[in-house]
């Protein structure tokens, strides 16, 4: 048997702080937003993709050329990465007539 004293850590306290900052939380009571639609303003609309479709057949049947078809793949870039991808039910931003 040993006759080594054992350390005492009754007496031990501990806290923790942290060395963050404390920011102020940011007030946003007046703070408005509003969303405003450029298709009404220059005679745009929209289209809901059906079965069959292709870009240049919504051209030819809403715009009246089919080569626009390049329009409404710009005018939709947000929502389509190919121009021969697109399916029924999806919703597209036509650009004004010509």
């Amino acid at each position: 048997m040993s006759t080594d004293k054992k350390a005492d850590f009754s007496g031990v306290k501990a806290s923790v702080d942290t060395t963050a900052q404390q920011v102020e939380k940011a007030d946003f009571s007046g703070v408005t937003a509003s969303v405003d639609s450029t298709a009404e303003l220059v005679g745009g609309s929209s289209y809901t993709v059906k079965s069959g479709d292709s870009l240049s057949k919504i051209a030819k049947n809403e715009l009246g050329d089919g080569n626009a078809w390049q329009k409404i793949f710009e005018a939709n870039r947000d929502v389509l990465d190919d121009p021969d991808k697109i399916f029924p039910g999806q919703v597209l931003k036509l650009p004004p007539k010509a």
